[in-house]
């Protein structure tokens, strides 16, 4: 595996999957037919603290989930594209539209879909169940499982090589960030999330209520 770290310090955008990533990867449907998705609340706390602290977040999903677009708003990620069948155009287009390039971006995936996006990106990243094709292609493989804390060990790493981690408020055992975190950062991350609301192709529909805790 190659060693990342000295390179993490440089990403602005970290863009994830979410089936497989940000989930277990598991398809669950409740008694009516909805689809129902469990989110790991670990993994949440870290979204949310990566946000404080200047990191934008984006989701690249081939499916579509009314509960991936609660579980988004919830944890304030505005850059939402569900049911992508290109990946790696979505990203071209995310990257030319928030002025970034390569070497700010990270991207988490865990099955061949991802695969266009890993080879984009400066840093690219796997939970440790990823197909053996994805871990190959990965900069830095996670310890834990994609919806078990692969997402919560990732930002760990990107925000530790900042030395942002653990986030203040926590490091002196203050109380734990609010849901919708106000904007921080420095001045590159708030033009991110300048652009972002400008342009940003986010949806926060209505959905069944996601089996999880708000971080």
């Amino acid at each position: 595996m190659r060693r990342p770290r000295h390179r993490a310090a440089r990403v602005r955008l970290l863009v994830l999957d979410v089936d497989g990533v940000l989930t277990d990867g598991g398809l669950y449907y409740g008694r009516a037919g909805e689809e129902i998705k469990r989110f790991d609340v670990h993994d949440g706390l870290a979204l949310a603290a990566a946000r404080q602290a200047g990191l934008a977040i984006a989701l690249i999903s081939g499916r579509r989930s009314a509960a991936v677009s609660r579980r988004a708003a919830e944890l304030g990620i505005a850059e939402v594209h569900q049911g992508v069948r290109d990946k790696a155009a979505v990203l071209d287009g995310l990257l030319t539209r928030l002025g970034l390039v390569a070497a700010e971006l990270a991207v988490m995936g865990d099955d061949l879909p991802d695969l266009p996006l890993m080879r984009r990106a400066g840093l690219a990243l796997a939970p440790r169940n990823a197909v053996a094709d994805v871990r190959r292609a990965a900069d830095w493989v996670s310890r834990r499982a994609g919806g078990g804390g692969a997402v919560r060990d990732a930002v760990e790493m990107l925000l530790g090589a900042r030395r942002a981690w653990p986030p203040a408020e926590h490091a002196a055992g203050g109380s734990p960030p609010p849901r919708d975190l106000p904007a921080g950062g420095d001045a590159s991350a708030r033009r991110v999330r300048q652009k972002a609301s400008r342009g940003g192709s986010s949806r926060r529909a209505a959905a069944p209520p996601a089996r999880d805790r708000a971080p």
